[in-house]
């Protein structure tokens, strides 16, 4: 793009060197691969929140959002209704079990429960489905460069990688995260000013605006209907995506390693408390910039509908503007990118290269194993970052369809291992085969929206594992020490604290303040209703 001129690049410039700066500042308290991977305990909870949102959020939602938006209108958020409910259960069965075993990797659990097959088989999902994130990040961060200098995407895919893995070994999960805290406000300041400037420039009074859209359907929030084949209804956002959120933040070493870096577990429960009560108003804030759009445009099409708010930024002309929103999106991105890089490599060296190859090695050789691993996987996200360049749909769509594949298999093996007593190894691994299998006939041979993929997968590998189990290893006796009935035994029996600081350690425990999760839940369902009710 000729015309970003020198004030934006000095913007772009002097935010890429001030997150490395801080990178490296930060970096150099790592001096073992503890620090690596969980930093010294000592950050507050609310960095360790911000950067679980920061993370999840991104070039994906910043771009992909209003793209989706613009094209299915309000109904999209019904995809991000569940948070509260998601964040609820995450923290009342998921984060007791990891937080408490004190290990980096949460795949330790699985071994634990049922096995080391296990826990190989959920880490390579992880790596997989990872990558194909990270190489979706990656390509949306590609799409700004693009658009502000005119690079073919290839290229920018390989400049960009190049310069997260720069900053992503500079240090270790603390850097990580205070960058994020940085990275998120400065994406917020960049969405609100877009917000603000697309408002003002609309042709006629905003309720004009609203009301017009409110006749072609974009203002409705919440089809009801239950047509399976539909994306974006409150079913499929309420029940499936439920479960997709759950994975994704419940078993899902990227999102759960930071808790796992908080000084105890209401430290951690509190981060993700923050995510489930934020999240509504920051993908509401997206999805409604998309409606908006869609008046202002007059709905016309795009070549790439993920530019469209770049589009409108360099249309609207604001000096500087062009730079906050470029350095947003390239630094909330390159963070997502790091934190994916930090945690594909704690997996790697913990799951399987200390486990199979090196067992007996010094704390040092482990740390620079894993920055050998973070080079490794930086450079294999390139791939698929490239054939997401092929799409011109939502980029935020497409990584939820690609995701949807994935998360059935791990929802149905920590659900199985938290609350069944007959499951075991050799059933589970069937389960899993035959929940892929099946997730793969739906997506290629049926109709049905790509969000019921998890439930479906996640219902036939729960059955097929059950069923699996009783047959190949007959009936257990006992419920495991890792279920959430072998805890509450287990607790009892030894006479542990049930709580620390308030906070319930043991899984299954609601804490008092998580019940205002369900409450705000069915408040952003009235608030939707009450916004398309009052447009007249």
């Amino acid at each position: 793009m000729n015309d970003f001129g020198i004030l934006n690049w000095t913007i772009l410039g002097c935010y890429l060197v001030v997150n490395l700066l801080l990178g490296m500042f930060l970096g150099r308290k790592v001096t073992s691969s503890s620090d690596f991977f969980l930093g010294d305990k000592s950050i507050p909870w609310w960095a360790i929140g911000v950067s679980v949102i920061s993370t999840y959020l991104s070039a994906l939602s910043f771009l992909g959002g209003p793209a989706w938006a613009y094209t299915d209108g309000l109904s999209v958020i019904a995809i991000h209704l569940n948070y509260p409910i998601v964040i609820f259960f995450v923290i009342t069965f998921f984060l007791p079990f990891f937080f408490n075993s004190g290990v980096a990797s949460i795949y330790d659990y699985q071994e634990r429960r049922f096995g080391p097959t296990s826990r190989s088989v959920m880490s390579l999902i992880f790596l997989t489905s990872q990558t194909l994130t990270s190489a979706a990040v990656l390509y949306a961060t590609s799409l700004v460069l693009e658009f502000i200098t005119g690079m073919p995407v290839p290229y920018c895919i390989l400049i960009v990688t190049a310069v997260a893995l720069v900053y992503t070994m500079m240090g270790g999960l603390a850097a990580v995260i205070w960058t994020d805290v940085i990275q998120a406000g400065i994406l917020f300041i960049g969405a609100f000013i877009i917000l603000y400037a697309l408002i003002t420039q609309m042709p006629m009074p905003i309720s004009e605006v609203l009301s017009d859209l409110k006749s072609k359907g974009m203002t409705n929030a919440l089809d009801f209907d239950f047509d399976f084949t539909k994306v974006t209804t409150v079913w499929s956002g309420v029940i499936a995506m439920t479960l997709f959120h759950v994975t994704v933040y419940g078993a899902n070493q990227m999102m759960v390693q930071r808790t796992l870096a908080a000084k105890n577990i209401g430290d951690a429960k509190k981060s993700f408390l923050l995510m489930g009560f934020v999240a509504f108003f920051i993908y509401f804030l997206f999805i409604l910039l998309g409606v908006l759009f869609y008046a202002y445009f007059g709905g016309r099409e795009f070549e790439n509908g993920n530019t469209i708010i770049l589009e409108f930024a360099n249309d609207y002309g604001l000096p500087g503007l062009m730079g906050i929103l470029a350095a947003a999106v390239l630094a909330a991105s390159m963070s997502s990118l790091d934190s994916a890089f930090n945690s594909m490599a704690t997996v790697s060296t913990i799951d399987f290269y200390k486990r199979y190859f090196r067992k007996d090695e010094s704390d040092q050789h482990y740390l620079k194993a894993s920055r050998g691993f973070t080079v490794f996987w930086a450079i294999l996200i390139v791939i698929p970052a490239l054939m997401f360049a092929e799409t011109s749909g939502s980029i935020l769509e497409t990584l939820s369809k690609v995701g949807s594949y994935f998360v059935g298999a791990k929802l149905s093996m920590f659900g199985l291992g938290f609350f069944t007593k007959q499951t075991t190894e050799k059933g589970l691994l069937v389960g899993v085969a035959v929940g892929f299998v099946m997730v793969w006939y739906v997506a290629t041979q049926t109709d049905i929206a790509w969000p019921w993929f998890c439930a479906i997968g996640g219902l036939v590998n729960v059955v097929v594992s059950l069923v699996a189990s009783r047959i190949i290893d007959g009936p257990q006796e006992e419920y495991s020490a890792y279920t959430v009935q072998g805890q509450k035994a287990e607790f009892k029996a030894l006479g542990k604290a049930e709580k620390e600081c308030g906070w319930y350690l043991i899984p299954g425990k609601v804490d008092s303040v998580s019940w205002y999760l369900i409450y705000f839940f069915i408040g952003t369902v009235i608030f939707l209703y009450a916004f398309n009710a009052l447009i007249k």
